[in-house]
């Protein structure tokens, strides 16, 4: 019959083949855990799907340690520090002299491509453009969902835990009762520009830049290819912006006395990347637990998504595998409180990040002043530098 539904049984069902879920699939896998990815999007969506990347030292060991590949250490470009810009200045963070700690530059599709192609090699089992249409039964000791596969075949799946890490637009966070959750959100009244350009680095270090025009972050990507975004409208047309128009507006914002220029080439991607601050209490409801994106967002400022994710990661899977060892359900209740005390402290740096660096629409005089006086206020403490600098390269895991 064509409405028949073939069923699976797992230990762990995950809804989610991005970083996160494959993350947890891999180290449950490892654990002799039995698990099922289901992800909506197919493979070459997601790898072709350009997001920045910046990689606290405990991410990278976790993707290195856990026996996936070394790539983000051969191609990954390791920083020890940035550059807060403002009046027209440069001061830079040391962040290995700070706190010993560095940061990887990695885009968030590599990171993709080393876990699903490491999962390949396991002989996970991920299933690709795969559409989740039900999630029920999460109250009970085997929560269900119910997916169609690429080719239009029907599943239901029985586990004894399901985790939903399909990211900000989560089906499995949905399926939550309303009244067994909060929502906490803040919405800002910019976001992002972004653009890719064929050219060579602008700078030795990341460039957060605080101008009377609006933000500006200098990032990279490789040697010859670029990163760069500017704050912007949230409603922006990037048809209307040419390349000569976009160098003109990212050099306007990093003007200064010291006569610091961006090195220019061909621009070859455009988008405008509009965000906010979220987070959903609790992150687990009966058997069903949230990870990264699915349970919080951050403006990316303070480069905390990938890495909360992968924390969030951390802390589940220790819980799942004592739960398998021990049959201790102690670490799974507490999954939610103990994920999200990293979760506010992240928060609050990126909305600090986010607020003192960009510039508010319609802004008065004194907001202008008091962001300068909060910038010259961390430039000019070595415990504010090192404030930062912990607070960017991340606290240890949970």
């Amino acid at each position: 019959m064509a409405n028949e539904r073939t069923l699976i049984k797992t230990r762990v069902g995950i809804v989610g083949g991005g970083p996160a879920g494959l993350m947890l699939s891999h180290l449950l896998s490892h654990s002799g855990i039995e698990n099922l990815v289901v992800e909506m999007r197919d493979h070459e969506t997601i790898r072709n799907t350009h997001r920045a990347g910046i990689l606290e030292a405990q991410a990278v060991k976790m993707l290195t340690d856990s026996g996936i590949n070394g790539r983000v250490l051969t191609h990954g470009d390791e920083h020890s520090g940035i550059d807060l810009r403002f009046n027209g200045e440069s001061h830079p963070l040391d962040f290995t002299d700070l706190v010993d700690a560095t940061v990887t530059l990695y885009a968030q599709n590599e990171v993709f491509v080393d876990l699903a192609a490491a999962r390949e090699r396991d002989g996970g089992d991920v299933r690709y453009g795969a559409e989740v249409t039900a999630v029920f039964d999460m109250e009970t000791d085997t929560p269900k969902f119910h997916f169609t596969d690429a080719q239009g075949q029907a599943f239901e799946v029985h586990c004894d835990i399901l985790v939903g890490a399909d990211g900000s637009r989560s089906f499995c966070r949905r399926a939550i009762p309303e009244d067994k959750r909060e929502n906490y959100t803040v919405k800002y009244p910019f976001a992002w520009f972004g653009i890719l350009a064929e050219a060579p680095k602008s700078s030795a270090e990341l460039i957060y830049a605080n101008s009377p025009h609006g933000f500006a972050l200098i990032s990279q990507r490789s040697e010859s290819v670029q990163r760069m975004y500017f704050q912007c409208d949230p409603n922006e047309d990037t048809s209307s912006w040419d390349d000569d128009r976009i160098w003109a507006e990212l050099q306007r914002r990093v003007d200064g006395p010291d006569g610091f220029e961006l090195k220019r080439g061909r621009i070859f991607d455009k988008s405008v990347l509009p965000f906010r601050s979220f987070v959903r209490e609790p992150l687990s409801h009966g058997r069903l637990y949230l990870v990264g994106d699915a349970g919080h967002t951050v403006p990316p400022t303070g480069a905390k998504g990938l890495n909360l994710a992968f924390a969030d990661v951390k802390v589940l899977f220790e819980a799942i595998d004592s739960y398998y060892s021990t049959r201790g359900i102690a670490l799974l209740e507490g999954y939610s409180d103990t994920a999200l005390k990293r979760v506010w402290k992240a928060q609050n740096f990126s909305y600090w990040m986010t607020t003192m660096l960009h510039t508010p629409p319609n802004a008065d005089p004194f907001q202008l002043k008091r962001a300068i006086g909060e910038l010259e206020t961390v430039v000019n403490s070595r415990y504010g530098q090192q404030y930062l600098a912990e607070s960017y390269t991340g606290w240890p895991h949970s």
